[in-house]
């Protein structure tokens, strides 16, 4: 590959816990919550342009291409470090919108890393996770690329290693707003700050739980179904369930058994994400 195109992998995300202990003046929720990568994602494609131009080559339905976060965030970096390059950009989508696993995060992230990468502004992970913050709460956890327990709206990272294990994951097809559970007057919003580190076993609820599955019965029914199986839980505040295996022999065997009633595929976590893997393969 060239020195002027460049593909990266961006990766989902799991919440394997999500506490949500309070409520800011500013209406911001505090949270503590556990984040682990999946060795599963979309990929992205960048070619680098001498005319300053950002061209999101890939359209989505619904979203006008200034929107998208990762024009947003590739427009914010240009301007931050005073570029004059652009980049023509296309994205192989996987990930669900809506579903918890943070693929708007996870590309604004890997756009971020791409571009510093392509037109060589050598910043380092620090300063691109705060310019990360201003497009998203999850968005630093993906340019720093470690599994981390969270604090804050999500930007307090402390790195955390979790085992590893192997996980269904189901895909109801709805898109869950973060907002409407949000501010659903039933949500838990007062769990107790957990003190210790790493998080305690038993310390794996999602608060957000209970809102999502009274309001979506799409989720409560996959939730039901991988529950038959093993602990099924939901990531963030979106719509994806997922379980843990020992191995990805039983996981395959799970997600085929569901798999006539469900959409869904098999991952592995990974603490390391697999955009860091790549990127340092490219040193």
């Amino acid at each position: 590959m060239s020195a002027r195109q460049l593909s990266l992998p961006s990766p989902a995300k799991l919440n394997l816990m999500l506490h949500i202990i309070g409520r800011r003046a500013d209406g911001y929720h505090e949270l503590q919550t556990l984040f682990q990568f999946l060795d599963y994602g979309d990929e992205l494609h960048f070619a680098l342009r001498d005319d300053g131009v950002i061209h999101l080559r890939t359209e989505f339905d619904g979203v006008p291409h200034d929107s998208n976060l990762i024009v947003r965030a590739a427009k914010k970096l240009q301007e931050q470090s005073g570029s004059t390059l652009g980049a023509d950009i296309w994205i192989d989508k996987i990930l669900p919108m809506g579903g918890g696993i943070g693929g708007g995060s996870s590309n604004a992230a890997t756009t971020l890393l791409g571009l510093n990468h392509l037109w060589q502004l050598d910043w380092n992970e620090d300063r691109l996770a705060a310019l990360g913050l201003t497009l998203g709460a999850d968005v630093p956890v993906f340019v720093r690329g470690h599994a981390a327990f969270a604090e804050g709206v999500g930007e307090k990272l402390t790195p955390v290693d979790p085992e590893e294990p192997w996980y269904v994951v189901l895909v109801p097809q709805v898109s869950v707003s973060t907002a409407e559970i949000f501010s659903d007057p039933l949500l838990t919003r007062n769990s107790p700050p957990i003190k210790v580190r790493p998080v305690p076993e038993g310390n794996s609820r999602n608060d957000c739980l209970p809102v999502v599955a009274r309001r979506y019965p799409d989720v409560r029914n996959a939730l039901d179904s991988l529950g038959k199986y093993t602990e099924a839980k939901l990531t963030g505040t979106g719509s994806c369930v997922f379980g843990a295996f020992p191995n990805k022999a039983e996981a395959d065997k799970v997600s085929a058994l569901l798999a006539e009633t469900h959409t869904g595929f098999v991952a592995k976590g990974s603490n390391i994400s697999m955009l860091h893997r790549k990127l340092q393969s490219l040193l």
